[in-house]
């Protein structure tokens, strides 16, 4: 367990190994006392101690407490500043993983697993783990001295404390499998805990609007009382181990003083080494009483980095793709044959369309029919299961992702505002962009206006999520952003399907600035806004089902005419 984290220190494992040597040498140092009392006591009994042994003992027990002092000072520099280091460093390997993975793995209720890694995992190894794993190191090599050391006075005290060191050490073996388990068991009920609180919060609006406190609260605490009965499970079944490497050491002890007392009462050992060995007597199992005191951190640090070893291992997508340089003779964009899958079940099937350059392809259909899927497959959200997605020609797969987002821009009805000014959050679409064009895409986005009347105007720090913003304000925020950003390809997920009458003009004007000589790809909620596509296509169950500008769809008489007439005649279909 402890070489796992050795594996992943990196440049800091340097700052680990020193930690252990100078905690090592600390340990030796906290036998000073007792060595010296020993040499005093022998040249007491020898009739050989002076004053002169007396003082430099004196000194050599300062300067040895000192010595001490200093060490364990730059061990815990070298340990607890390299953990949270290491952590640091995992943090943004971490987000850059994050990064690369499919969107599908954050929609599969994963948000908790990835939240308990990062609150709760990462910060028990470095706040519980690195600032004593040294210290374990040195416990394990000081019992090992301590063994010799009674050789050294007798082999038959050898062989009673190698005995008893291997009898803890079995105990210590079941205590390891046991608290492996419970670890496990611990690490899971505080990610479904993290979970739980999550779920809460974010939904605290629809649950306090139908009422649902008392039922939803009584989840969140059963995840509370779930999660205390593994703790309290863990320490239960901890005890009945740990007491038994306690008992043994008490044994232990007993056995090396009966065992000494034997040998001087026999003549086979000098009163000098008797009275040693009496000094050492306590300390004797002490270093492997004490690793076992500790060894639960390590078992749930196992289980805290089987968590973290395993949100690593989660597949990538493949980014590997180098074509930058494409035909521009070729549709801007084409589905060619396209299944894709969640899981086992196929959502699209063998979807084709083409695009070309300037135009706009509406998809519209019932609802769950794939629409999103198809959008989201060409931002690579997802990879398609067979077939193949060209812009101008060229496999998305075989483009740079950085370069495959820097040639589409997205505005969907959810819109997500980070903690930050005004301006950074236009600003995100070109980070080097200048003051006066972040200013001029606010203006075409219909944003200026409101922007001046905040207290700070740009500068204006804005909640989370856009949650001191009304939803038209933020939803013209992210147009503004996707101006500033200016890519030839817009995907449209109707931005005024959700917002008042008030707002829907202004993002109307917008969107109209933003997609000026655009490739769009719109997810139609309101038909009157595609009826002028270039392209309509009719997605159900996964399939195209119709496809065509609108007057030819409506001459067909199908699924499109259908709705558009239940609109016309006021049922208010939307999809």
């Amino acid at each position: 367990m402890i070489k796992r984290i050795l594996e992943v220190s990196g440049k800091y494992k340097g700052r680990i190994y020193g930690a252990m040597f100078l905690s090592f040498l600390k340990g030796m140092l906290m036998k000073t006392p007792a060595m010296l009392t020993f040499v005093i006591v022998s040249a007491f009994i020898d009739g050989s101690i002076t004053k002169r042994i007396c003082v430099y003992a004196a000194v050599a027990l300062i300067v040895s407490v000192a010595v001490q002092a200093l060490l364990q000072y730059c061990a815990d520099r070298l340990q607890s500043a390299a953990g949270y280091m290491i952590f640091a460093d995992m943090r943004m390997k971490l987000g850059e993983h994050l990064r690369r993975l499919p969107m599908g793995y954050f929609t599969e209720g994963n948000i908790g697993k990835i939240s308990s890694v990062l609150s709760t995992d990462m910060v028990f190894i470095e706040e519980n783990c690195m600032m004593t794993l040294a210290d374990m190191m040195s416990y394990l090599f000081s019992q090992g001295i301590m063994i010799v050391f009674m050789f050294f006075f007798d082999w038959r005290l050898g062989i009673s404390a190698l005995a008893v060191t291997l009898l803890m050490i079995l105990l210590g073996k079941g205590m390891k499998k046991s608290d492996l388990a419970d670890s496990e068991k611990r690490q899971d009920a505080a990610e479904i805990q993290t979970q739980a609180v999550l779920d809460f919060t974010e939904g605290i609006g629809i649950i306090k609007t139908f009422n649902l406190l008392g039922s939803k609260s009584k989840e969140l605490t059963n995840s509370f009382e779930h999660n205390c009965k593994v703790n309290l499970d863990f320490e239960m079944n901890n005890m009945p181990w740990k007491l038994g490497v306690h008992l043994v050491y008490a044994a232990g002890t007993v056995l090396a003083l009966a065992v000494s007392s034997c040998l001087y009462l026999t003549g086979a050992m000098s009163l000098n080494n008797f009275i040693g060995m009496l000094l050492f007597l306590f300390d004797l199992f002490v270093p492997i009483k004490t690793f076992y005191d500790q060894e639960a951190r390590l078992t749930v640090m196992s289980a805290c980095m089987d968590r973290i070893e395993a949100l690593f291992a989660e597949k990538e997508l493949d980014d590997s793709g180098t074509q930058t340089i494409f035909d521009t003779s070729a549709p801007e964009i084409e589905y060619r044959n396209v299944t894709f899958a969640y899981g086992e079940k196929d959502v699209l099937k063998d979807v084709s369309f083409k695009s070309d350059k300037g135009t706009m392809t509406a998809l519209v259909g019932p609802s769950g029919g794939g629409k999103s899927t198809i959008a989201s497959l060409l931002t690579r959200f997802w990879d398609v299961k067979s077939g193949e997605i060209l812009l101008r020609g060229t496999d998305i797969r075989n483009i740079p992702l950085a370069t495959l987002m820097d040639n589409i821009s997205m505005v969907f009805q959810r819109v997500y505002l980070f903690q930050d000014t005004v301006y950074n959050n236009i600003a995100l679409g070109r980070p080097d962009a200048t003051r006066e064009e972040v200013i001029e895409a606010a203006k075409k986005a219909r944003c200026y206006d409101f922007i001046m009347e905040l207290p700070d105007g740009f500068d204006t720090v804005i909640g989370e999520g856009g949650a001191s913003l009304s939803g038209g304000q933020a939803q013209r925020l992210s147009i503004a952003r996707c101006i500033l950003k200016d890519s030839p390809i817009v995907i449209l997920d109707e931005a005024t399907a959700s917002v008042d009458a008030d707002n829907e003009s202004y993002i109307q004007q917008a969107i109209s600035e933003l997609c000026k000589g655009k490739t769009l790809l719109v997810i139609a909620h309101r038909l009157n806004t595609i009826a002028h596509a270039d392209n309509i296509i009719v997605i159900k169950d996964g399939e195209i089902a119709e496809s065509g500008n609108h007057n030819s769809l409506m001459d067909l008489g199908g699924i499109y005419h259908s709705m558009v007439t239940k609109r016309a005649v006021g049922t208010g279909w939307r999809n």
